[in-house]
């Protein structure tokens, strides 16, 4: 099976800070992956910080298609974090030889830019999983550009009148 790779960019009109507690709260991340997949994580879980431990798994994630049907599990495993700018996981799954996930957090004149890379090369049906990786991606992305549409959307507060 042949390596795949995947570039996918959102600017969204939010800070870098809060980008990056949304990219790393688990309730960010299931928001992105709903209602596609979702996601397990253990009871008590609320993000990925600081003191995540690389290169070792972090916990046992189970995927849901559809929240109802099993089709992967992983072992959730960060090789780098920079707080507040980029993280690197690199997990094993069950349905891939190989899989890397970079997300990058950039300030911007207008908000901020996430950049997701990824590199991956499933273990079956290479073209198909490529096509769903896509889909995927491009879904997370529009939840991430519409969570934080709708945060810009909302009125600042104001004194009291």
């Amino acid at each position: 099976m042949a390596t795949i790779r995947h570039t996918f960019t959102t600017t969204v009109p939010a800070s870098a800070e809060e980008v990056w507690a949304w990219s790393t709260s688990i309730k960010g991340i299931k928001a992105e992956m709903w209602p596609v997949l979702k996601i397990t994580f253990p009871k008590g879980m609320t993000h990925i910080g600081e003191d995540t431990t690389l290169d070792k798994p972090l916990c046992r994630c189970q995927f849901l298609l559809l929240g109802l049907f099993p089709i992967d599990m992983s072992k959730l495993t960060f090789v780098e974090l920079e707080p507040g700018r980029r993280f690197v996981e690199q997990s094993p799954l069950l349905s891939m030889r190989s899989w890397r996930h970079e997300r990058i957090v950039t300030p911007t004149a207008g908000g901020t830019l996430v950049t997701d890379n990824l590199t991956f090369k499933p273990r079956v049906a290479g073209p198909i999983v490529g096509w769903f990786v896509k889909l995927f991606f491009e879904h997370r992305h529009a939840v991430l550009a519409k969570a934080f549409a709708k945060d810009a959307a909302k009125p600042a507060p104001g004194p009291a009148v």
